[in-house]
């Protein structure tokens, strides 16, 4: 189904947006009021609209059971208060453009902040569960990046998610901070992964070589994991992962490993991508692009204004340094941040 996303009629649906991509440089700083831990306290966000399943859902007669219930969607999304109103948007998007929203269940990964209640009296229905990430798990794992955002621990608590949640939640859909979802995301959850263990949208045109350094290309002990393999570049900000497959092989380990490797020799600049990239690359369950619209952010260093991908459109994303609620709270907005702003659920700091 071909969904047009620039119709005016998008507008009429409340504000929502995602997770966890990147930050804000430069000229892009916070507000004083979500710069400091203690900010957490002075978030405002107005309360969502009630939402329930349709019809077709066919489970209106029964009450789910818990996080375990197998008719649940579940989606992880990182939540802190630097990018909470980016957070609070995502999970506003797929509820507003669910056609089963009671359905889904959220698993919210912190470091830091209390931001239950918070979460709580926004959207009162919501099914969820906070989930603490220690950062020192990877504190000493991290190598510095082109970009520091890039190097917050939670940055990396989607290498954990098999760890954190529930042996009974089987499969989830991850996502970062800073998208929207403007379809069903049944959609995305019903991917057929077949043998492999994550699938995401991958873009094969770009030049995969630069995602590591000229000392990896030249080292036959690291490049040669790509021998036999067709890798593709792919944006971990939207994946869908069998979480049964990845427990079992255990692919925690092997993404520490080369992170490992990567404080020795330095064979990347790009933070917690490459080592995704090392382990999966080649080997993922391709999806189509319409789910994965990113680099709405624009650059890493710049954050200037992007147009849209051709084609369909599923979930927007705005990876890179540029936000759409930064820009537009600094009267600066690029034409595709109007986009997010029908999912904002921010009102005023008190």
């Amino acid at each position: 189904m071909l969904m047009i996303i620039l119709s005016p009629s998008l507008h009429s649906f409340p504000p929502a947006e995602a997770i966890k991509s990147s930050h804000l440089d430069s000229y892009l700083r916070l507000p004083s009021y979500q710069a400091s831990h203690s900010s957490k306290y002075r978030f405002s966000f107005r309360k969502a609209s009630g939402f329930r399943n349709a019809d077709e859902c066919g489970f209106t007669d029964r009450k789910i059971t818990g996080v375990c219930d197998p008719s649940l969607v579940h989606v992880a999304i990182t939540l802190d208060v630097v990018y909470l109103r980016g957070s609070m948007a995502a999970v506003h998007s797929i509820l507003q453009h669910s056609l089963c929203p009671e359905n889904i269940f959220f698993h919210f990964i912190v470091s830091d902040a209390d931001l239950e209640t918070l979460v709580r009296s926004t959207i009162p229905q919501l099914k969820f569960k906070v989930y603490y990430f220690d950062p020192e798990i990877v504190r000493n794992l991290i190598s510095s990046s082109v970009r520091q955002a890039l190097e917050q621990p939670l940055n990396y608590a989607r290498n954990y998610l098999a760890d954190l949640l529930e042996p009974c939640v089987r499969r989830v859909i991850y996502l970062d901070s800073d998208l929207v979802v403007v379809d069903d995301i049944t959609k995305l959850w019903i991917t057929n992964l077949g043998s492999r263990t994550i699938g995401a949208p991958e873009y094969c045109h770009a030049n995969f070589t630069n995602y590591f350094t000229g000392g990896f290309w030249s080292d036959q002990r690291f490049s040669r994991t790509f021998k036999g393999r067709k890798p593709c570049y792919f944006n971990t900000g939207v994946m869908v992962i069998d979480l049964v497959k990845w427990r079992r092989v255990g692919y925690t380990k092997r993404i520490e490993r080369w992170m490992q490797i990567q404080k020795l020799y330095r064979i990347y600049e790009l933070g917690s991508l490459p080592p995704f990239l090392l382990v999966f690359a080649g080997r993922v369950a391709p999806i189509e692009h319409r789910w994965n619209q990113h680099g709405l952010g624009g650059d890493n260093v710049k954050g200037s204004c992007r147009e849209l991908h051709p084609g369909p459109v599923s979930l927007l994303h705005w990876s890179g340094s540029g936000k759409p609620w930064l820009r537009l709270d600094s009267n600066r907005p690029c034409p595709l941040d109007a986009l997010w702003a029908p999912y904002d659920l921010y009102g005023h700091p008190h």
